[in-house]
């Protein structure tokens, strides 16, 4: 019978986290923390400089324009869109605008969602009755953030940010549109289907 029992407690020792030979997994070994000291290097710094010339990966061949959605030092924002604005640009910003901004500003980005009825500091802004902002601050707010809005610069890449932009305009245009700016050619069906 006291063999029988062992054998339970030879399993159940097995799965708990032993130490062989002072060796405590990955949470102990040697890293480089930022902001930390290290003797490896002569300077003492464990954060490196990165080498003189060099630009990062996501910046290469960018404007500060295109990056900040500003185009002068004291904050000017730039008028257009920088991207070659196509279906498939507008519509991947439709994309990231559905993921990220529709719960809040809602699915027309006239501000109307069940998560905007809920807030009780602030209703998130329709898009569509904002002032004649130029894009770049549009981009700006997605970068930065602003009020209860979070930054969304580690979601959304320089070319998203811009696409989403490039959609919340086609929103806006959408929103605002009226029957004399539908093509001639397709009045008729849009006559025919009504108000929805």
């Amino acid at each position: 019978m006291r063999h029988l029992l062992l054998v339970p407690m030879a399993w159940l020792l097995a799965g708990c986290p032993v130490d062989f030979q002072g060796w405590g997994g990955m949470k102990q070994q040697p890293k480089a923390l930022p902001y930390r000291e290290s003797t490896f290097f002569a300077d003492e710094r464990a954060m490196r400089q990165p080498p003189v010339g060099t630009v990062p990966r996501d910046r290469r061949g960018k404007d500060r324009f295109y990056l900040t959605g500003k185009d002068t030092p004291d904050g000017g924002y730039v008028e257009s869109i920088p991207l070659t604005l196509t279906r498939e640009v507008v519509e991947s910003g439709g994309k990231s605008f559905d993921i990220y901004c529709a719960t809040c500003h809602g699915v027309l980005g006239d501000g109307v969602s069940q998560v905007a009825r809920n807030m009780g500091l602030r209703e998130p802004p329709s898009l569509v009755d904002l002032p004649g902002y130029p894009d770049g601050y549009y981009y700006d707010v997605i970068t930065q953030g602003y009020g209860l809005m979070p930054s969304y610069a580690d979601k959304l890449t320089p070319e998203q940010r811009w696409a989403v932009v490039a959609y919340v305009r086609a929103l806006q245009e959408s929103q605002r549109a009226g029957l004399e700016d539908v093509p001639p050619e397709a009045r008729p069906r849009l006559m025919k289907e009504g108000p929805p």
